[in-house]
């Protein structure tokens, strides 16, 4: 007979642990024991499967992580710490990895193992009957592996052989970002049949798990809820916060949403509590209206404009995913500026690769811009580094004390991308730390190239180098009107 003693770490672990939803997914800070509850949910479900017509209970499991690595050295070992080979059954490590557990005389689990990092291994998830499926750190993988999964779940043990009495997904995950699925899901709409649980953070009065982390062979004799046992648990969130960035203590101890950068910011210049304004901001009349673009398929267009004591002020975004310049000009910018800005003098700066004509019609970027009543001029360069130098130049300067550009709060996507997401790729190199020479591409980086483009041209140490005559500035059209 063995005998596994478990506690929940705390209250929402236990309502995590308690609750019959299809999709359970809980979030918290690292160490909070979220790993350990998933382990616990799946043996506990095993136990409350009933037997079949051959006086077997079976339950399958399906425990997916992003990649091999990642599974072995972190899933796997929690795990096997608390359902040890010695005692459940030899773990089979040929692919897919499975576990299989004799829990009882009647019981049995089988455990499979699938990191997604092989194609081979999402067909197999595609395949597979379940009975539960656990997402593991469920920030790192795709929705579509939530998608697929909720089809497989709920399959094994068969109608045939008397069904599943609980069946459903569960996920477990450290904070991601705002923009991410899993954020949507939690915190803009719940699906029906969906349940999430939020953990306090780790140096909030109620965290969670503290009187077993960090712990002394003393304090480990105190009772659970012991203050000094507490207190001890408490230093393992205290020592984490020494020499980390404000973004990775938010994210690993406080538990809130955020993002952490993996790789090289383009701009590490950019500082968001200097760069970003604490209220909305407001165009000011008469001046001339900036507009930065960046081409392709996630076309984008930052607006701006330059006041005479030169400081450039960043009013709007407007970003499109997964659709051409001509539907983004035409359904999201020309109606923002006609509302917000009526009557103002345009200039749009953009990619000089706008000239070439498209494969499809022979219309150039730069025409529809034109067509539009934007007033097209493409600076002397798409260099790359010149691009960067021209944003950096304003991160890095003060005018009359304060930042030499400010960017107003609700550019969502081009706070994301200068916070890190537009970032050099660090390369799979062992030893020293190295990066790919051109910024990977990802949702915000082209936003932020759309700023780099709005840069140059106001790019002090290059003035003396750009032709006025290429941008003349009274010939300015009134591109919009109160009426447009």
């Amino acid at each position: 007979m063995m005998k596994i003693e478990y506690q929940p770490p705390g209250p929402v672990a236990a309502d995590f642990l308690l609750s019959n939803a299809f999709v359970r997914g809980i979030m918290g800070p690292i160490g909070s024991g979220k790993s350990v509850a998933c382990c616990m949910d799946i043996m506990s479900r095993a136990l409350e499967q009933e037997p079949g017509p051959d006086g077997v209970a079976r339950t399958r499991a399906v425990i997916v992580r992003n990649s091999y690595p990642s599974l072995k050295s972190t899933t796997i070992k929690t795990w096997l710490d608390w359902f040890p080979e010695r005692l459940f059954g030899k773990m089979r490590w040929d692919p897919p990895i499975t576990h299989r557990c004799k829990l009882s005389r009647q019981h049995e689990l089988e455990t499979i193992f699938l990191a997604l990092d092989r194609p081979d291994d999402i067909k197999k998830l595609l395949s597979l009957e379940a009975t539960w499926v656990w997402l593991n750190e469920a920030r790192e993988l795709p929705k579509a592996i939530l998608d697929a999964a909720t089809g497989r779940v709920g399959r094994y043990p068969s109608a045939r052989d008397g069904g599943a009495v609980h069946s459903g997904i569960i996920m477990d995950t450290n904070p991601p970002d705002d923009d991410h699925w899993w954020y949507k899901l939690a915190e803009e709409g719940v699906p029906e049949g969906f349940e999430f649980f939020r953990q306090p953070g780790g140096l909030d009065p109620g965290a969670e798990n503290l009187n077993w982390l960090n712990q002394t062979a003393e304090t480990l004799k105190l009772p659970l809820d012991h203050p000094e046992r507490l207190a001890q648990g408490r230093q393992y969130y205290t020592r984490l916060v020494p020499g980390k960035s404000p973004e990775w203590v938010k994210v690993y101890v406080e538990g809130k949403y955020g993002q952490v950068i993996d790789g090289k910011p383009v701009h590490p210049e950019f500082n968001d509590r200097v760069h970003v304004s604490p209220v909305p901001l407001r165009p000011l009349k008469g001046l001339t209206l900036y507009l930065g673009v960046d081409f392709g398929l996630t076309p984008a267009f930052v607006i701006a404009q330059m006041t005479p004591r030169g400081q450039l002020i960043v009013l709007d975004e407007v970003v499109g995913f997964d659709m051409g310049l001509q539907q983004l000009v035409n359904t999201q910018l020309k109606p923002l500026l006609a509302m917000k800005y009526p009557d103002a003098k345009i200039l749009t700066l953009h990619d000089p690769a706008g000239v070439q004509r498209s494969q499809a019609d022979e219309v150039t970027c730069r025409q529809i811009l034109k067509k539009a009543g934007l007033n097209p001029a493409a600076p002397g360069t798409n260099n790359f580094t010149a691009r960067r130098e021209a944003l950096a130049w304003f991160l890095n300067r003060l005018v009359d004390g304060d930042p030499a550009i400010i960017i107003d709060p609700k550019c969502k996507w081009l706070r994301k991308g200068l916070n890190g997401d537009y970032k050099f790729k660090r390369m799979q190199i062992p030893g020293e730390e190295r990066y790919k020479d051109v910024p990977d591409k990802t949702k915000s980086s082209h936003i932020v190239e759309a700023l780099q483009y709005l840069t140059l041209y106001h790019y002090a140490p290059g003035l003396e180098k750009r032709q006025d005559r290429r941008f003349p500035h009274k010939r300015y059209s009134p591109a919009l009107t109160a009426g447009y």
